[in-house]
């Protein structure tokens, strides 16, 4: 992974840290599954073989789905990978001869301000779409444009916080006393 940018599933894991740390275990389970899996599962198009009679289209509220979904969806938009069907079956097919993912992680870049405000639109819209109210909804948009400014202030080298070293900034001292 680029120093620059970040996979979809490590936002979703850190934006699910901070704003509903109760569905890590979701996320972990998702860990098994590639990109296009956990999208297929989250997105309900997955109901061949659920075991206990019921799947995540009943559990609409969880953040999870939201930030996984709306950031995977802006990122194919913005990054324009929108797979051809031929190669997303021959994926498909290959993934069940082999039993295991075959596909590249979904990779967002460094963003523009009006693409920023395109992801954070478009966890907006998935969140209305699962019930999630305006008010949480707004909190969980704000927290993934939060973190893709951080990928990029930490890709330019920026400090994150005043005083933090950065690996190719100016030589600093040791200890206050040296300044």
């Amino acid at each position: 992974m680029d120093v620059e940018a970040i996979r979809v599933r490590d936002l979703v894991r850190d934006v699910v840290t901070e704003v509903a740390p109760e569905e890590l275990p979701l996320v972990a389970g998702l860990a098994g599954f590639d990109d296009a899996g956990a999208v297929r599962r989250l997105g309900g198009r997955d109901r061949r073989r659920e075991t206990l009679g019921f799947g995540l289209g009943e559990a609409a509220a969880l953040v999870t789905p939201v930030v996984w979904l709306a950031v995977d969806q802006a990122a194919q938009r913005i990054v324009g990978t929108w797979m051809d069907n031929g190669i997303t079956r021959t994926g498909t097919a290959l993934r069940r001869l082999f039993r295991r993912p075959v596909s590249e992680p979904v990779v967002i870049p460094p963003l523009t301000r009006e693409q920023l405000a395109l992801v954070r639109e478009s966890v907006l819209t998935m969140a209305a779409q699962r019930g999630l109210e305006a008010e949480r909804a707004a909190v969980i948009a704000d927290a993934v444009v939060t973190r893709l400014v951080l990928v990029e202030t930490e890709a330019d080298g920026t400090p994150e916080l005043p005083g933090s070293d950065t690996p190719d900034g100016p030589e600093r001292p040791d200890r206050p006393d040296e300044l």
